[in-house]
């Protein structure tokens, strides 16, 4: 049987040691290990790598400690906008979603747009309307309030400062959560979902949601999650990138992941980090910033739940 594994990451960043209490370290690690468990049980009971990465980021956007659903940052007019994305390495066949507000998991609006429609990308009022056709329930502003992301907003609102996430410098938060597996099948999958930047305006959009950037999975190489400066994983094609290395120059999934992490986006000073899985299960979960939350499980018996390099 193929080793089956699933890698998940909660955002990177300016995770400061000395700034994270025990306390919250054992909250995040807690929430990083439910995601895992409930997603690797599916992986367990000959489920598909594509259920498995829906899972595990639909509680990880449950949780008020992650930028994405629950957790989701303020833009500039106190609003919420979510953002995620998926795709089956096996199929090709991927959904995203973009702007959209009061959905409680946009995975699995980005998941129904992928199965449900012909399309890839819904964004906007459009992508609602689509919810609203599939009888999405829109959540009450008040389920994704959260005092500690509210004063984040306060702080820097009627600047023309944003911010990204988990961290106290203003300039380098990252809060993305994201998922990718691999099945006993061998088929791998890849999810990504994010409520985007502090007081961000005009309809920002991250690397998220952009199948090629922040997401993409494909039999034929690997399966990757990103979380970053988006605009410079954008530009950088991240995930695809990580992707072509291998397809293109034969390398391991370790060494394609490195060299886009630690060299190239680094090359146009983007930082963050990613995670990664390959059709023979194994995992690679580079980061160039101090820290990215994250947790690995594999049918070989190796489990990590991580914060700090």
């Amino acid at each position: 049987m193929n080793t089956f594994s699933i890698a998940i990451h909660g955002g990177a960043g300016t995770l400061v040691k000395g700034m994270m209490t025990p306390e919250k370290e054992q909250e995040y690690k807690g929430a990083l290990k439910l995601a895992l468990d409930a997603g690797y049980l599916i992986l367990v009971n000959g489920g598909s790598a594509v259920e498995a990465v829906e899972e595990a980021v639909v509680i990880l956007e449950n949780s008020h400690l992650f930028n994405a659903g629950k957790g989701s940052v303020f833009t500039a007019t106190e609003t919420h906008e979510m953002d995620a994305s998926i795709m089956d390495g096996k199929t090709l066949n991927a959904g995203a979603v973009s702007l959209i507000n009061g959905i409680k998991n946009p995975v699995s609006l980005a998941k129904d747009v992928m199965r449900k429609s012909e399309h890839v990308f819904l964004a906007g009022d459009g992508a609602m309307q689509f919810a609203k056709q599939l009888n999405y329930k829109i959540e009450e502003d008040s389920y994704f309030y959260d005092k500690f992301r509210h004063d984040q907003w306060i702080e820097i609102k009627d600047t023309d400062s944003f911010q990204l996430d988990h961290s106290v410098k203003k300039d380098s938060k990252f809060g993305t959560v994201g998922a990718v597996a691999c099945d006993q099948n061998g088929n791998i999958a890849a999810a990504t979902s994010t409520g985007g930047m502090t007081n961000k305006k005009w309809g920002r959009v991250g690397d998220s949601p952009m199948i090629g950037a922040g997401n993409y999975a494909n039999n034929k190489t690997c399966a990757i999650s990103c979380t970053g400066s988006g605009e410079f994983f954008i530009r950088g094609v991240v995930a695809y990138d990580v992707a072509c290395l291998m397809e293109h120059k034969n390398m391991s999934l370790k060494e394609a992941s490195d060299e886009v992490i630690y060299k190239r986006i680094l090359k146009i000073k983007g930082d963050g980090g990613l995670i990664a899985v390959d059709t023979k299960g194994n995992i690679a979960m580079p980061f160039n910033t101090e820290g990215m939350y994250r947790a690995s499980k594999s049918s070989n018996g190796k489990e990590e739940v991580l914060i700090y390099k």
